[in-house]
């Protein structure tokens, strides 16, 4: 069975900027994201806390996200 991918709503968890990804806490639990799922320049402004959407995907490792957004002027507390 072919998961068809979603766009979702989550919280920057963690960033490791200098290695280009970090991970999302999200409805169906935690998602990997990649600085090359996306806009680069989205990637570089992302803080931890911050509301985003993003596209999950299975992948063989688990979820990840693709097109992660920021939900402009949302950071959890």
């Amino acid at each position: 069975m072919t998961v068809q991918p979603v766009r979702c709503e989550g919280t920057v968890k963690r960033l490791v900027a200098d290695r280009g990804f970090g991970f999302l806490t999200g409805p169906h639990g935690d998602v990997f994201m990649h600085r090359s799922g996306g806009d680069p320049d989205v990637f570089d402004t992302l803080e931890v806390g911050e509301v985003v959407t993003y596209i999950e995907q299975t992948s063989p490792k688990g979820l990840r996200a693709l097109d992660v957004q920021p939900i402009v002027g949302n950071l959890s507390t």
